[in-house]
C-alpha cells in the first residue's frame, strides 16, 4: 500500500517547516503517513491528487494556491483549513456569530469603504448613507477606539484613534488608490482597556493552549512564558476558543482575548495561517504545536478522522 502524503504549503517562515515534516514522518511512519513539501505549477480541473492533506499557510496571499486548494478539496484532499470558508469570513461576521455564540466581543461597527475602484462611480453607491454619522458611531463604541481591516492579520493597518479627528484620518488611510491597490473595508470597534491578554493556540477544534501575550512588546518579545495562565481564567480561554473555532471549523488558528475586569473579550482570531515560527511562540509552545498538527494530519490521512467541512458544501451532494 503506497504512503499516505501530507503537503505542506508556507510562506516566508522557516522554523515550522522542517520539524513538522520530520515530526510527521516520525509519527506517521507505522501508520503509512509521510510529509513533504507540496510542489504547484499548473493544475488540470481534474487530476489523480498526490496528497491526502494539505496544510495551507499561504494561499490568502497567493491566489494560485487557492485556486488549486479549491478544487484539491473537492476531488478528496483534506485542506487545512478549508478554503473555501477561509476566503469568505470576515472579522464583522466574526463578532456577530460571537455575540450568538455567547463570547464577549467589543461593540463594532463595519465602515462602508472610503474609496472604490475605477469603475464603481456614483451611480453604483446610490444605496450608501452619506455623509457618514461619525458622532452616532463614536457613541456607539466609544473612545478611544480601534480601527482596522475587516480581513487581514499581523496587526497591519491597525489604528487606536482617540479623537473624532484622529478617526477621520485614519479611516482616510484606508482610500489609497495606487496601482494594484484595493480600497480596505474598515470596522471600528471599542477599546478594551485590558489588564491581562491571552492568545490561545486552537488545533484541531479540541486542542487549546492558552498563553499570555503583551500585543505592545516587539513581536519576538509578545509571547510571555513566566507567567502561565491558569485556574478559571485558563478553563474559560480555552472553552470560549474551542466555542469560536469549532463554530468556524478551524484546525489552526489563534484567539486572542482581552481581560478586562475578569471578562475575556474575543479580540482576534481570524488568524486561520497563524505565527508558528519558534523563536516567536518560543520552545515549549513550538513542541506543542508540532505534536498536536502531526496528530491532526495523520488522523485526517488515514482516515481517522474527518474535516470539519466535509460535506457541509451545497457541492458535496453532488459529486461524492
Amino acid at each position: 500500500m503506497s504512503d499516505k502524503v501530507v503537503g505542506l504549503l508556507i510562506g516566508r517562515e522557516n522554523t515550522f517547516p522542517g520539524p513538522f515534516i520530520e515530526t510527521v514522518n516520525q509519527r506517521g511512519a507505522a501508520k503509512g503517513v509521510r510529509a513533504e513539501m507540496v510542489t504547484l505549477g499548473g493544475a488540470r480541473e481534474i487530476e489523480p491528487q498526490r496528497y491526502a492533506v494539505i496544510v495551507d499557510r499561504i494561499s490568502h496571499e497567493v491566489p494560485y494556491y487557492r485556486a488549486h486548494l479549491k478544487s484539491a478539496a473537492v476531488q478528496g484532499t483534506v485542506v487545512v483549513n478549508d478554503p473555501f470558508w477561509w476566503e469568505a469570513d470576515e472579522k464583522f461576521f466574526e463578532c456577530t456569530l460571537a455575540r450568538e455564540l455567547g463570547v464577549a466581543v467589543p461593540k463594532t461597527v463595519v465602515l462602508p469603504n472610503k474609496a472604490y475602484i475605477p469603475d464603481i462611480s456614483d451611480q453604483s453607491l446610490r444605496n450608501l448613507q452619506y455623509p457618514l454619522d461619525w458622532d452616532s458611531l463614536i457613541e456607539y463604541t466609544g473612545l478611544p477606539a480601534i480601527l482596522k481591516p475587516n480581513t487581514g492579520g499581523g496587526w497591519k493597518d491597525v489604528y487606536r484613534v482617540d479623537t473624532k479627528e484622529e478617526l477621520i484620518w485614519a479611516y482616510d488611510q484606508s482610500g489609497g488608490l495606487s496601482p494594484g491597490y484595493r480600497p480596505k473595508t474598515m470596522i471600528l470597534q471599542e477599546f478594551i482597556k485590558w489588564q491581562d491578554y491571552i492568545r490561545c493556540i486552537a488545533i484541531g477544534r479540541k486542542d487549546v493552549l492558552p498563553i499570555r501575550y503583551d500585543p505592545t512588546a516587539p513581536f519576538h518579545e509578545r509571547y510571555v512564558i513566566d507567567r502561565p495562565v491558569e485556574g478559571d481564567l485558563r478553563t474559560r480561554a480555552i472553552l470560549n476558543a474551542i466555542r469560536l473555532t469549532d463554530a468556524l471549523g478551524y484546525d489552526m488558528d489563534t484567539v486572542e482575548f482581552a481581560v478586562r475586569d475578569g471578562e475575556l473579550y474575543a479580540i482576534d482570531w481570524l488568524n486561520p495561517a497563524p505565527d508558528f515560527d519558534s523563536f516567536s511562540i518560543k520552545e515549549a509552545n513550538f513542541a506543542w504545536v508540532l505534536e498536536k498538527m502531526s496528530d491532526l494530519v495523520i488522523a485526517y490521512a488515514t482516515g481517522q478522522a474527518e474535516p470539519p467541512w466535509k460535506g457541509e458544501h451545497r457541492w458535496w451532494r453532488h459529486v461524492r
